[in-house]
């Protein structure tokens, strides 16, 4: 379920958190004002499919668009563990989730076409929302029988994180990420944090040690 009062608060906490070790020009945080009924349809009749319930609700009753962005110093120390953090990064957009599905339709149609095979039909079957650098996609699963589906990730070069589970809805996903310390959309990462069973552990040794090094305090 969706707790969009403690989004907010956390997404402030975040912000003020890495203001204070990261040089100014390095965050930021945009939120822009709630979606119309009529905007979500519009592009959900462009998708072909319904937007999953957290997600939808979040479009309408907090923000059409969240972006977040935090570069960590290049000095900044970080245990073994974490090595291959370098950023805080997302963004969940309605105007962008239609790029997103774009790319992962693009990956299947050029690359992951054949649903017999074991990597390629992980690609299928889902709806992008979220687009990553690498061009790895973070996407729901529509196999999935819940009216809210959970959210996977989709590598599109061989990595260990294909279609590994980031939470069992967008709202888990979403409220995780933030308890983490929104790390990077990157697969490498996420990883550190990710409990194979249900997606983030916001409470977990790696999770915590972050916290801890960016002073983040729940």
């Amino acid at each position: 379920m969706c707790n969009f009062q403690k989004w907010e608060e956390q997404l402030k906490l975040l912000y003020e958190t890495y203001m204070r070790i990261c040089k100014a020009e390095d965050v930021k945080y945009k939120k822009d004002i709630i979606a119309t009924q009529e905007e979500v349809i519009k592009l959900e009749e462009k998708l072909g499919t319904s937007i999953p319930l957290s997600l939808r609700n979040t479009f309408l009753k907090m923000s059409k668009a969240i972006e977040f962005s935090a570069f960590l110093p290049q000095d900044f120390s970080l245990p073994k563990e974490l090595k291959g953090i370098f950023s805080a990064y997302f963004t969940i957009s309605l105007n962008e989730m239609m790029e997103a599905e774009e790319s992962r339709r693009s990956w299947v149609d050029g690359c992951f076409s054949n649903v017999e095979d074991d990597y390629d039909k992980v690609w299928h079957n889902k709806l992008g929302f979220m687009t990553v650098g690498t061009g790895d996609v973070i996407a729901f699963d529509l196999s999935d029988s819940k009216e809210d589906k959970r959210v996977v990730y989709l590598s599109h070069d061989g990595c260990e994180s294909h279609g590994v589970v980031l939470g069992e809805t967008f709202a888990d996903y979403f409220d995780s990420l933030l308890l983490i310390g929104g790390c990077g959309n990157e697969d490498w990462q996420m990883m550190p944090f990710i409990n194979n069973v249900k997606g983030f552990d916001a409470y977990s040794e790696n999770a915590n040690t972050y916290r801890k090094l960016i002073g983040l305090k729940l």
